[in-house]
C-alpha cells in the first residue's frame, strides 16, 4: 500500500538518501554533494512546502518537488521502480496544477519516456550550461486538456 503524503522534516534524511544514491547509480551523473549537502537540499525542499512523499511498510520510497508550476524533482528509491508510485506522485501534480514544466537530463532516457508517455512534450534542448551538473537537458511542458483548450 503507497500512501502519498505532505513531507516533514524528519523525511529529510530518506529523501536524501534516495536522491544522493540516483546520484551515485548512474555513472553519467556527477557527484557534486555528499550525502549530508544532499539530504540539507531535501530539507530546503521541504521547508519550502515543495515536496510530497510516497510512503509504504518499508517507509518513505520517493518524492516528488514541486516549485509553483515547476517539477524540480521526481526520484524513487531503486526497490520502488516500476510498480507505479512515480506515476501516482505525477499524477497528485498534475491534479493540482494546469501546467507542469521540468527538465530532464537528456542521459536519463527511463525519464525522458515517462514523462513523453505522461504527455509532456519537449520545448526546447540546452548544453547544460544553465545546470550545475553541466548535463545536456530537455525542457518539458505538460497542460491539462482544459487549459490546452482555453
Amino acid at each position: 500500500m503507497v500512501k502519498l503524503r505532505p513531507a516533514r522534516s524528519t523525511d529529510a534524511g530518506a529523501t536524501g538518501e534516495i536522491l544522493h544514491g540516483f546520484t551515485r547509480e548512474h555513472d553519467w551523473m556527477p557527484e557534486l554533494h555528499t550525502r549530508a549537502e544532499t539530504i540539507a537540499f531535501c530539507g530546503r525542499m521541504i521547508e519550502l512546502d515543495w515536496m510530497t512523499v510516497a510512503e509504504t511498510d518499508l517507509g518513505v520510497v520517493g518524492f516528488l518537488s514541486l516549485n509553483e508550476d515547476e517539477v524540480h524533482s521526481l526520484y524513487l528509491a531503486p526497490n520502488a521502480r516500476g510498480q507505479g508510485i512515480g506515476q501516482r506522485l505525477l499524477d497528485h501534480a498534475k491534479a493540482r496544477r494546469s501546467e507542469l514544466s521540468l527538465f530532464a537530463f537528456q542521459a536519463n532516457h527511463g525519464a525522458l519516456r515517462f514523462y513523453e508517455r505522461n504527455g509532456f512534450v519537449e520545448t526546447g534542448r540546452s548544453d547544460g550550461a544553465d545546470n550545475d551538473e553541466n548535463l545536456p537537458d530537455i525542457k518539458f511542458v505538460w497542460a491539462s486538456k482544459g487549459a490546452a483548450d482555453g
